[in-house]
């Protein structure tokens, strides 16, 4: 006997609970963190890559994009860009051994405003995918959810069978576009929205449930579940184990390694707070965006406007350091010799 349900709840972490009601993903680039957390998927960015790129225990990974760049050849830039996406490929691959589901995989967020560029550069990221024998089943490419971004997003689920997770998704007007274009899954921002409102807002601190990201993040999956959209809504950016808790019962919740540790130690008892039934009853009203309706929307929201711009700089800004590190890997070594 495994002793009663009362008890093995007492003993179960909140990270256990969690897992019977919410898809639990891994927010990192650092695969051995994975294994002790056991996620379902894991996503990746500019960022997490630059960071673990500078951990020992990759370098060798590092080296293998390297090369890859140097064999293509071309220009310093183009031989930088081929072993960028080569290490965000050999990076995800890694990851993938590790885990049953999909990684995501980001596409330069300096091409946020350019649709083509963004199918083109997410098909050159599907293809190093398969050489390396790893279905496209398996990946989800990140695209910044722009209006360009959302319609990358469409085309590539559409016309190339590319799952796609729009990411950078700050206001409501973000999510009704991805859910009307079919993306496979979209990455609402909680901690970002909080930390707006504590830095333009007279209020410092919120509980769980007032908190605006997931409060943001609420109304989105409300009404998705409403209206029977079957695009992925996945929370993320999260500051605290307290919004995460608030979102049991989201489909899918990508968490830092740093607090996935919170959860496993803490054993407080964890019911769903979202739930499709909930969903249903709600008030929300059935919205259509066009172009033009879906600027203006989101323009209203200064918080999404300002969130968004600041999320892109911050991922181009990211995505430059990781060249100039790769840049000077290949160029300098050589120039030295």
């Amino acid at each position: 006997m495994s002793g009663s349900p009362v008890k093995r709840q007492r003993m179960e972490s909140a990270l256990d609970q969690l897992k019977q009601f919410t898809t639990v993903v891994a927010d990192t680039g650092d695969f051995h963190a994975i294994d002790e957390y056991k996620p379902q998927d894991a996503t990746t960015n500019p960022s997490l890559i630059l960071a673990a790129a500078q951990m020992p225990a990759y370098q060798e990974l590092v080296e293998e994009a390297v090369a890859h760049g140097r064999r293509l050849g071309g220009s310093q830039e183009e031989q930088i860009t081929n072993a960028t996406d080569k290490l965000f490929v050999l990076f995800g691959a890694e990851i993938l051994k590790k885990i049953p589901g999909r990684v995501s995989t980001e596409v330069d967020a300096r091409l946020s405003f350019d649709k083509d560029a963004m199918v083109a550069r997410a098909q050159r990221l599907i293809d190093l995918y398969k050489e390396a024998g790893i279905s496209k089943d398996r990946i989800l490419i990140k695209l910044s959810s722009t209006w360009e971004g959302i319609q990358a997003g469409k085309q590539l689920e559409e016309q190339h069978g590319v799952h796609c997770n729009m990411t950078l998704l700050f206001s409501f007007a973000q999510a009704v576009a991805c859910a009307e274009a079919g993306v496979t899954l979209i990455s609402p921002f909680v901690g970002r929205i909080l930390d707006w409102h504590v830095a333009n807002t007279d209020k410092k601190s919120f509980e769980p449930l007032e908190d605006p990201g997931v409060k943001s993040v609420t109304k989105i999956y409300n009404y998705y579940k409403k209206f029977g959209y079957e695009t992925v809504v996945m929370g993320a950016s999260f500051r605290n184990t307290g919004e995460i808790k608030a979102l049991a019962g989201c489909d899918f919740l990508t968490i830092s390694p740093q607090l996935l540790g919170e959860l496993l130690k803490d054993h407080s008892k964890l019911a769903p707070t979202l739930s499709v039934k909930a969903a249903q009853a709600s008030d929300l009203e059935k919205v259509h965006l066009d172009e033009k309706a879906f600027r203006w929307l989101h323009n209203e929201d200064r918080m999404a406007v300002e969130k968004l711009s600041d999320g892109i700089r911050r991922f181009a800004a990211d995505a430059v350091k990781l060249e100039r590190m790769l840049t000077e890997r290949m160029f300098s070594a050589e120039n030295g010799k």
